[in-house]
């Protein structure tokens, strides 16, 4: 009992797809293995474990910058705190930070943990505050009296009758 084709085209295309796939096989486990320090991963402060996120690997880092915690050295070194609400996370930075950088603004930091889980950043990206919400949403929060939209609390055009 042979399980080879019996016709000579029929074996001549299964030897070369047999040949073929292996080859390619090693080509895509080679370039996957090449990328897999190029992959950077994003976690929240409350999700950046000790076994997530491990001493000295580059991640990402995002939340919100914590009211009264952005401290500027004076040689250009910077240490602020950013959350999730959950959890919260020190930051230290040297550089310039963004235009949009402030307290209560969403960041996304990238750098590594130190042993003592303080983060190193080596870059920080401010986050806009664009609404990219749809029209009917947003109409019906307004609707409800839930629409904020700058921030603010909505009552507050009540308090200032």
């Amino acid at each position: 009992m042979n399980w080879l084709p019996k016709s000579p085209k029929a074996r001549r295309r299964l030897w070369v797809v047999a040949a073929v796939a292996p080859v390619l096989a090693l080509a895509v486990g080679l370039s996957l293995y090449a990328m897999r320090d190029s992959v950077t991963f994003f976690f929240s402060p409350s999700e950046a474990t000790a076994e997530t996120a491990p001493v000295g690997r580059v991640v990402r880092l995002g939340g919100l910058v914590e009211a009264g915690s952005v401290v500027r050295g004076t040689n250009g070194e910077v240490a602020f705190a950013i959350t999730d609400n959950a959890a919260t996370t020190r930051i230290v930075y040297q550089g310039d930070l963004p235009d949009l950088f402030r307290e209560g603004q969403g960041v996304v930091t990238q750098g590594a943990f130190l042993p003592d889980r303080s983060f190193r950043a080596t870059q920080v990206l401010a986050k806009h505050d664009e609404n990219y919400m749809p029209r009917e949403v947003a109409d019906r929060l307004k609707a409800k009296g839930e629409w904020r939209p700058g921030g603010e609390s909505p009552t507050a055009g009540a308090a200032d009758l």
